[in-house]
């Protein structure tokens, strides 16, 4: 069913260390041809490149590899690197079962992985030398693993070192709008229950009100933080996935409406035509036209 492949981490051994950490140049001459097929993770990834070249591609979208560029990828996401490119840099690995669950809200479903219209920045000069202390720190521990505490510590490096990459990612953002703005808590909880239930058909109603909140705030926390309306951050969700299923599944149509919650395929046809300017079958096919050439 599925045209691309997905890789998990430890999956046969819960008990190992959800978490990795390798050398970029290293790691994709292991992978050889796999890295740069389009595929996905159960996982999530950080990739540093700090060289400039070639592009990376997330989600049918390819961004340009500058300077010490850094990639946020969510678990899910689909992405490959470029062929042509010699990346040198840092690869991160981890599961969600690395941290306690109290620790997930705040250090996993921030912006920086829920950010599919940006989900890379560049990294300046003067971040380089903390940045490369925490990881440095992260290395050095791995050679301790039957220490005392040795998955302690390398929870809490890896939780500082995502927090410093937050700070990092605000303050080079040209908006005011923050992790420390009244609305962002609630913002970050919609954009977790869209990823929750987006193929379930849920209403504006049903987010707002297993947020608490009436769909007129919902409206104003979405405006605050993002410049657009609940109902477009959905949408956005629906046919992102429409379109990875187009691409990376061979399932019919209405197979791929039902996996996403229309009972009525006529209308989901409609919907994505609504929103890409074409039928679901339109894309498919340019899509192949244009991949086969």
């Amino acid at each position: 069913m599925s045209k691309i492949k997905q890789y998990h981490l430890h999956k046969e051994n819960p008990e190992k260390l959800q978490f990795g950490v390798y050398d970029l140049e290293t790691y994709l001459e292991n992978s050889g041809t796999h890295a740069l097929k389009a595929h996905s993770h159960s996982y999530y990834q950080i990739i540093w490149i700090q060289n400039t070249g070639g592009t990376h591609y997330i989600d049918f979208n390819g961004y340009p590899v500058k300077e010490n560029s850094l990639f946020f990828i969510n678990k899910n996401q689909i992405h490959y690197f470029d062929a042509e490119a010699r990346h040198k840099g840092v690869l991160i690995h981890f599961n969600d079962s690395l941290f306690r669950p109290t620790d997930l809200d705040i250090f996993l479903k921030y912006q920086v992985f829920n950010n599919y219209e940006r989900p890379s920045y560049c990294l300046k000069e003067a971040s380089l030398t903390l940045i490369n202390s925490y990881i440095d720190l992260i290395n050095l521990e791995l050679n301790n693993e039957n220490a005392f505490g040795y998955q302690e510590v390398i929870r809490s490096l890896v939780k500082s070192l995502l927090v410093i990459l937050e700070r990092v990612h605000n303050k080079e953002n040209t908006s005011d709008v923050g992790l420390n703005h009244p609305y962002t808590n609630q913002y970050i909880q919609f954009k977790e229950l869209i990823e929750e239930y987006y193929n379930q058909n849920y209403k504006l109603a049903e987010y707002a009100s297993i947020l608490n909140i009436s769909t007129k705030t919902l409206t104003t926390i979405t405006k605050t933080m993002a410049n657009t309306s609940p109902a477009a951050l959905i949408a956005e969700r629906i046919i992102l996935e429409t379109k990875r299923l187009l691409a990376f599944t061979s399932l019919k149509v209405n197979e791929v409406g039902y996996k996403l919650g229309f009972d009525d395929v006529s209308y989901f046809v409609k919907y994505f035509k609504r929103h890409m300017n074409q039928s679901p079958t339109e894309y498919r096919n340019l899509l192949e036209k244009t991949t086969n050439k």
